[in-house]
C-alpha cells in the first residue's frame, strides 16, 4: 500500500514538473515575427488634353473596361469652329500653290505679248522718224534740236520695247522656283494646322489605353473638364503587387528575386507565393526599441514590393498580406 501511495504522489508531481518544463521551454523559444503589408495595383487616370464640357460618361464605377473602349466624350464647339477655319486656310494656301505652279493665265500671256508688239511697233516708227529728221538736218532744213528730240524718242521707244519683252517673258515662264517652293510650304503649314486641330477634335472622344476596372468617376455629364483633369480612374488588378516595409536587419530575407509564402486574410487561410520585384534604394527613418539600450541603434525601414507568381482570384487593392 505504501508503494502505491508513493507512486500516486510522485507520478502527478513528475507530470506537473514535465509540463511546467515544457511550457517554460516553449515560452523561451524564438517567436515567429509577423510582417504585414497591403495590396496595391496600377492605376490610370483617363483625361483629355482638350478643355470643354462633359457630354457623356459611358461607364460606371465597378465596370470592367478594355483597351480601346470609349470612356467619355467632350462637347467643344470652339474646336469645331477652329477646324473649319483651318480647313479654309488650307484650301486658300492650296489655291495659291496651284496658281504659282500653273503660272499666268493664257489671257495674261497674250496681253503681255500684245504690249510687247505695241512697244516694238512704236520703236520701229521712232527709228524711221529719227532717220528722216536726221536727213533733213543734213540738208539744213531742220534745226539740230529737232534731230536730238527725235533721237531721244527713238531711244526711249527701244527701252520701252525691251521692258515689254521682259514682261512677256516673265508671263510665259510663270512664278520663280523660290515662289513655288514658298507657296508649297505655305500649303504644308496649313495642312499641319488642320492636322493639329483634327487631333484636338479626336481627343474629345476619349478611349481607355488599358484594361482595368473603374474605381472612380470624378466628373459627370454637363460638368466642365479642365485640360488634363482626370475624369475617370481605372485600376488594373492584373498588375497588382504587395508592399511591405521591412526593417533593415530583415532585408536579407527579401532579396530581389526571392520567393516567399504569404497569407491574405480576406481570401481565407490559403497561402500564395510572392516574388520580390523591387527593393527601395533609400530607407525611411524609423526608431526601434531594443532589449539592450546600450547596444541599440536607430534602424531604417525599406519598402519592398512583391508580386504574386500566379494570378490570385478575388484580389482587391488594400487587402492585408501577412508573412511569418
Amino acid at each position: 500500500m505504501s508503494k502505491l501511495k508513493t507512486l500516486a504522489v510522485v507520478l502527478p508531481a513528475v507530470a506537473l514538473t514535465g509540463w511546467l518544463g515544457y511550457r517554460f521551454w516553449v515560452a523561451y523559444q524564438p517567436q515567429p515575427e509577423r510582417l504585414q503589408g497591403q495590396i496595391e495595383a496600377q492605376q490610370y487616370n483617363i483625361s483629355s488634353k482638350v478643355a470643354g464640357r462633359i457630354d457623356q460618361v459611358l461607364v460606371r464605377k465597378g465596370d470592367k473596361v478594355s483597351e480601346g473602349q470609349l470612356i467619355f466624350t467632350i462637347l467643344s464647339p470652339e474646336i469645331d469652329a477652329k477646324l473649319e477655319q483651318a480647313k479654309a486656310s488650307q484650301q486658300a494656301a492650296g489655291a495659291m500653290a496651284d496658281q504659282a505652279e500653273n503660272g499666268a493665265r493664257a489671257q495674261e500671256v497674250a496681253a503681255a505679248q500684245d504690249q510687247w508688239q505695241k512697244a516694238k511697233a512704236a520703236s520701229a516708227l521712232s527709228e524711221k522718224t529719227y532717220r528722216r529728221v536726221n536727213n533733213l538736218y543734213h540738208d539744213g532744213v531742220v534745226a539740230e534740236q529737232k534731230r536730238d528730240e527725235a533721237y531721244t524718242q527713238w531711244q526711249a521707244a527701244l527701252y520701252t520695247e525691251q521692258a515689254a519683252f521682259q514682261m512677256y517673258q516673265m508671263a510665259k515662264e510663270g512664278a520663280r522656283e523660290e515662289t513655288k517652293r514658298a507657296a508649297q510650304e505655305q500649303e504644308r503649314m496649313a495642312a499641319g494646322a488642320v492636322a493639329e486641330v483634327e487631333a484636338y477634335a479626336a481627343d474629345t472622344k476619349i478611349s481607355s489605353w488599358h484594361n482595368g476596372e473603374v474605381s472612380q468617376i470624378l466628373l459627370h455629364d454637363g460638368e466642365l473638364a479642365p485640360q488634363g483633369f482626370p475624369v475617370v480612374n481605372i485600376v488594373d488588378l492584373d498588375d497588382a503587387w504587395a508592399v511591405f516595409h521591412v526593417r533593415e536587419d530583415r532585408l536579407k530575407d527579401f532579396a530581389k528575386g526571392k520567393t516567399f509564402a504569404a497569407r491574405i486574410p480576406a481570401l481565407g487561410e490559403s497561402k500564395y507565393e510572392f516574388q520580390v520585384t523591387h527593393l527601395s534604394v533609400m530607407g525611411d527613418f524609423a526608431t526601434w526599441r531594443t532589449t539592450d539600450a546600450q547596444q541599440g541603434f536607430d534602424m531604417r525601414t525599406f519598402e519592398v514590393e512583391a508580386r504574386p507568381t500566379q494570378p490570385v482570384d478575388g484580389l482587391r487593392v488594400g487587402m492585408s498580406v501577412l508573412v511569418e
